[in-house]
């Protein structure tokens, strides 16, 4: 039996990497999509992490290492989103000559719209990009301040990782993540810092995530009046995406992980204590043990520290810190290379 409703998980996510030239008009092809999410961070360098949607445009940056509002860098930045990759400007960040540029990839790609008082889902109106298929959307609204709101996220199912950011003024990325247990207990989460899981009631108010809406509550930085948001939103898709919990066991024969498929991209993130949040992909890191991070909540250059292999079935700790520390609770997200099982019934190969 198949594992697995997408075969091909590069038609939805996709690292890429290429070499900064410093100059405006750098197109970056060889993706199987046109990107609607683009992440981007200079391995060499403490440049910022830069992210990039074509729901808010190309040129308009967000800083997830920071609490900055947006930024409009007509020339320095991602200058326009392509049908096989994307096109950068002459910034160190994005573009920065002789740097070893990382880019992760998501297609979302269905215009989105919801008039809340016409469909009677959500009190806000929405806007954006989804993938029901790929269990991703990009989710554009705008604040009214007032407590126990909610926004439709177009998926259909209940999202595990939602990520929101106000764009027109500074304020925190605000993570609700797969320990989410009620509305009274969020465990909250913020993407530009280090600190452990807080129960920050005032961000979701009185509705948990469903699979029409998330919650915002009155809190400034998801529901100011007049502040334009965006919001990315995941669902997992079984074969091509996983979002959950581990406990590490402090051993380098370290806790596993089940994803269902061979892992090409893991964010993992510790809970109960201070711990950065880390990204390792199998593009940058092509043999196990991965041991080439990138930290969201840092503008660091890339790491060289040990911390897991990459199986056919899910992520095996090999290390006895890092992300596996003893009695240590974990968040991860990853996205597929290739399904355990495709639909032809042929089995992912391990590394």
């Amino acid at each position: 039996m198949a594992y697995t409703t997408i075969d091909k998980p590069s038609d939805y996510f996709e690292t890429i990497l290429f070499t900064g030239n410093g100059s405006n008009g750098h197109a970056i092809s060889g993706l199987d999509f046109q990107p609607d999410w683009v992440w981007l961070k200079n391995r060499n360098t403490t440049n910022t992490h830069e992210a990039f949607d074509s729901v808010r445009g190309a040129t308009k940056t967000l800083y997830p290492d920071r609490s900055d509002a947006e930024y409009v860098n007509a020339t320095g930045s991602l200058t326009s989103f392509n049908s096989d990759g994307f096109t950068v400007g002459s910034g160190d960040g994005a573009n920065k000559s002789g740097s070893g540029i990382a880019s992760w990839n998501w297609k979302a790609g269905t215009s989105f719209t919801n008039d809340a008082s016409s469909t009677g889902i959500g009190t806000i109106d929405s806007t954006g990009s989804v993938s029901q298929e790929a269990g991703f959307s990009i989710i554009s609204y705008t604040g009214n301040g007032t407590a126990n709101q909610s926004v439709a996220h177009g998926l259909g199912a209940t999202p595990k990782f939602i990520i929101i950011k106000p764009r027109s003024a500074v304020g925190y990325w605000c993570v609700t993540n797969p320990r989410f247990v009620s509305v009274s207990d969020p465990n909250i989460l913020y993407l530009q810092e280090t600190a452990a899981e807080a129960d920050d009631t005032n961000i979701n108010g009185t509705t948990a995530p469903s699979s029409t809406v998330f919650g915002v509550d009155d809190y400034g930085a998801v529901n100011t009046n007049g502040q334009t948001q965006i919001a990315y939103c995941f669902t997992p898709i079984k074969g091509y995406s996983a979002m959950g919990t581990y406990v590490g066991n402090g051993s380098t024969d370290g806790t596993f992980v089940y994803t269902g498929f061979k892992p090409a991209f893991v964010m993992t993130k510790r809970t109960d204590s201070t711990n950065s949040w880390e990204i390792q992909d199998s593009t940058r890191s092509d043999f196990n043990v991965c041991n080439e991070g990138l930290y969201p909540d840092l503008s660091n250059a890339e790491g060289d520290a040990d911390r897991y292999d990459l199986l056919s079935n899910g992520i095996k700790m090999r290390t006895s810190g890092g992300m596996n520390q003893s009695g240590g609770s974990y968040i991860y997200m990853a996205f597929a290379e290739n399904p355990l099982v495709g639909t032809n019934n042929i089995p992912a190969t391990a590394r």
